[in-house]
């Protein structure tokens, strides 16, 4: 799956379009390098996104093509 779709099916970034401009700029990085939109997420990958001040670090457990909110916290694990 592609980064910025996992980034909004996730619900770690509310909209693709947003999740493709943090790729852009480059306040995303995965396993400390810095990532494209279109990165192959896979499971096991540590993901951080940069949010102004405030760094989230993320642990990919479980990709899935869609799920619901309630759910979808179970994708990942914040470090």
């Amino acid at each position: 799956m592609r980064l910025d779709k996992y980034l909004k099916v996730s619900r770690l970034i509310k909209r693709r379009t947003i999740a493709n401009e943090a790729c852009d700029a480059g306040r995303v990085t995965v396993n400390g390098k810095p990532a494209k939109a279109s990165y192959d997420v896979k499971i096991g990958d540590v993901i951080e996104i940069g949010f102004g001040e405030r760094t989230v670090r993320a642990e990919v457990t479980r990709i899935v093509d869609s799920t619901k909110k309630e759910n979808a916290a179970e994708m990942y694990r914040y470090i």
